[in-house]
């Protein structure tokens, strides 16, 4: 018997200390107070003899409560004798230590370990319709902040490994920085009101943090940990690859591994998608993971077919490195469309809505919705699971249905009947993990552009990275397009800037020098050979200024690519027309199709040309297009709503089928030397007046 106590009393102090702990210190304080009571009860002092148990037990306790109380058993100590007094004080120094200090600690210690529990996230979180993120990296902190620009209170849980106070100050970083610039620039905005509309249009305008966010250290792989935080009441999931921060060899190597294939991230979804799929979990729960290679995508698709649910778990595979790719080509070949995609893929001013649709006729439905609305434009339709989409651009969602009086104007514009692209002229720096997938862009939009030029190809393209690099990716040769690769160190200043030089020169058309992020460095080298590069460049342009004065600074398009956020406001003190942090709008498009899941579709399709061997067009891109190139004369100044129904009304030519039509939807322009204008709010008002070298972004088929 003595030893089978002796084990249960082991087994538990292994498991639950601090219940054994609590379990001796109420026996011993009931035994040391039944056995108190006794004695007070039997000492037959004067207003005591009849005392019974319990009452004796009540004295105790309130002699031990408060010492002043044992007045109550000894009314005159003289009397009583010294003995007496001895063993009632007695009674009080052994009650305060035993009971109310072992009490007090007990609890306190408990306090402490609540506190820390919950400090170190294992205790469970009661939430629903929150954002689950797991793994971090260099693009999380913007997924989060972008949310500021979302209505209403968004709740965002974070499950890492490691680094949890590091993610907290990066995060509350980045919001304050938002915060603070936004309200920056719209109380410079209200600085011209009176002092009355100034303040309400301030107080109504700004930006508060409305993010709450929640960061967990712990195992993403863990179905109880994935539980405690109601990843089954999440709106939606997101599962992030994590970076290589250290560039030691066997980190580098992991990391070229992971390019062809990371089986973590399989993994992480088998786990969230077997507990988004089952019966108790929330309906239409969105599960959005990072895919960087082709075999981790191939085995995510197989886990689409066997777990997705409709109406319960949806998967959404968003490919960064081919995303990333296409739009660094893209802007290469049309800088502006920088510009206008930092706007359009955030929830910030105009933007893309997505709404349910009954109609099957698109160019119908276009040509009377412009008749009579003039605050958002509608853009295309299409199929999303079985479901009718259409797609507008507005900077409310509210917007789209709000009519306005129908516009009997007579504005009409003449487009040429065959518009082509003029050759586009890159320089490649360096290179980054993106680099095939970035002449995987190019090549497609030579696929679609693919016609005879005077003088050659459509595209030429130069790249110039160091030796090992260039054998590294000798895929380079592969296209007819690249015109050399040069073998330059970012120490050898003379060779790069010669280069670029020599084909700026002997080329009549701009040229667009694209300089590229090493990723797969650590974080204290992010960055640093873009910048340098970069300053090659502005050397370039500052000798062409000092040579000639009148040199048009757009005839060189510097697109810098920047990891992280923090360097922006050093390239923006160089002559570049756009900086592309390239994380940025991964995060604005995973936060976005957390919130409308069929704007992914439309997102991939404005990003892939048509492919060479096409018939007819096979998708839908925007463009940015010279005014003079485009329309046959210059338009004239008229309202935006006018401009964007003569473009509409000239690019549509009812004699021919729809499907064989190339109908085309303004955006908005760019103004030579200037910024860019996106058309929202009212339409009806706002007007357009076009200079010749002016561009226009256009939302068409070719």
């Amino acid at each position: 018997m003595k030893k089978k106590l002796h084990e249960w009393l082991s087994v538990r102090l292994a498991k639950n200390p601090s219940g054994v702990v609590l379990l001796t210190i109420l026996l011993f304080n009931i035994l040391f107070l039944f056995v108190s009571a006794i004695v007070i009860r039997n000492l037959s002092l004067s207003g005591t003899e009849k005392m019974g148990i319990f009452e004796a037990a009540f004295y105790t306790i309130t002699m031990v409560l408060d010492a002043g109380c044992i007045s109550f058993v000894i009314s005159d100590i003289g009397e009583s004798g010294m003995l007496i007094a001895i063993i009632c004080l007695l009674i009080i120094i052994v009650g305060m230590v035993s009971f109310t200090g072992a009490v007090i600690g007990y609890v306190t210690n408990y306090i402490s370990g609540f506190i820390e529990k919950s400090n170190d996230g294992t205790r469970r979180l009661h939430v629903s319709k929150h954002i689950v993120i797991l793994n971090w990296n260099t693009r999380a902190s913007e997924i989060v902040n972008d949310l500021l620009y979302c209505k209403g209170r968004q709740m965002v849980v974070i499950l890492v490994r490691d680094r949890k106070r590091e993610i907290e100050t990066e995060i509350s970083e980045r919001l304050t920085d938002t915060i603070n610039r936004e309200n920056r620039l719209l109380y410079e905005k209200c600085r011209s009101y009176n002092l009355i509309r100034r303040l309400f249009a301030y107080q109504a305008g700004k930006i508060k943090n409305n993010v709450c966010v929640i960061i967990r250290e712990g195992d993403v792989f863990s179905s109880k940990q994935l539980h405690d935080i109601s990843l089954e009441y999440a709106r939606s999931v997101i599962i992030l690859s994590s970076d290589c921060d250290n560039p030691d060899p066997e980190e580098k190597e992991r990391a070229e591994k992971e390019m062809e294939g990371n089986a973590l991230t399989i993994k992480t979804l088998m786990q969230v998608s077997d507990i988004t799929s089952a019966e108790y979990s929330n309906d239409n729960q969105k599960i959005i993971v990072e895919v960087s290679d082709d075999w981790t995508y191939a085995l995510v698709d197989r886990i689409i077919r066997y777990k997705q649910v409709d109406g319960k778990c949806n998967i959404i595979p968003v490919r960064v490195n081919q995303i990333l790719g296409r739009l660094l080509s893209q802007f290469s070949l049309m800088p502006e469309l920088n510009l206008a995609y930092r706007e359009l893929f955030s929830n910030k001013g105009a933007t893309f809505f997505v709404k349910e649709s009954s109609t099957d006729n698109e160019l119908g439905y276009i040509s009377s919705y412009l008749s009579n609305h003039k605050m958002a434009i509608p853009l295309t339709q299409m199929r999303s699971k079985q479901k009718s989409y259409f797609f507008y651009s507005a900077e409310r969602a509210e917007d789209i249905d709000r009519v306005s009086v129908e516009s009997r104007s007579d504005y009409s514009v003449k487009i040429k009947k065959r518009f082509l692209m003029g050759r586009k002229n890159v320089i490649i720096l360096g290179h980054n993990s993106r680099s095939r997938e970035i002449m995987q862009g190019f090549m497609a939009f030579r696929n679609e552009w693919n016609y005879e030029m005077d003088g050659g190809e459509l595209l030429k393209i130069v790249v110039i990275d160091d030796e090992d690099s260039l054998d590294k990716l000798n895929y380079y040769k592969d296209y007819p397009f690249v015109c050399s690769t040069v073998s330059a160190s970012i120490f050898d200043k003379e060779l790069i800037t010669d280069t670029i030089e020599q084909f700026v020169d002997s080329n009549m058309e701009d040229t667009s020098v694209l300089i590229l992020s090493d990723d797969s460095v650590g974080s204290e080298n992010i960055d640093a050979n873009a910048l340098a590069n970069l300053v090659y460049v502005q050397d370039i342009i500052n000798r062409k200024k000092e040579m000639n004065p009148d040199f048009d600074d757009e005839s060189i398009d510097v697109i810098v690519e920047l990891t992280d956020p923090k360097h922006h406001d050093i390239v923006s003190n160089y002559s570049v027309n756009n900086v592309v942090i390239s994380n940025r709008y991964i995060s604005k498009m995973i936060t976005q199709i957390g919130e409308k899941e069929a704007i992914f579709d439309f997102y991939s399709d404005i990003l892939s040309y048509d492919s060479a061997d096409s018939d007819g067009y096979e998708s839908k891109e925007i463009y940015a297009k010279k005014v003079e190139d485009y329309f046959e004369e210059v338009p004239q100044e008229c309202t935006e709503s006018d401009f964007v129904k003569a473009v509409w009304n000239a690019s549509i030519d009812p004699r021919i089928p729809a499907h064989q039509q190339s109908p085309a939807i303004v955006l908005g322009y760019v103004k030579k030397g200037g910024g860019i204008k996106l058309f929202g709010a009212d339409q009806g008002v706002s007007r357009v007046k076009l200079q010749a070298n002016d561009k226009i972004i256009v939302f068409t088929n070719h």
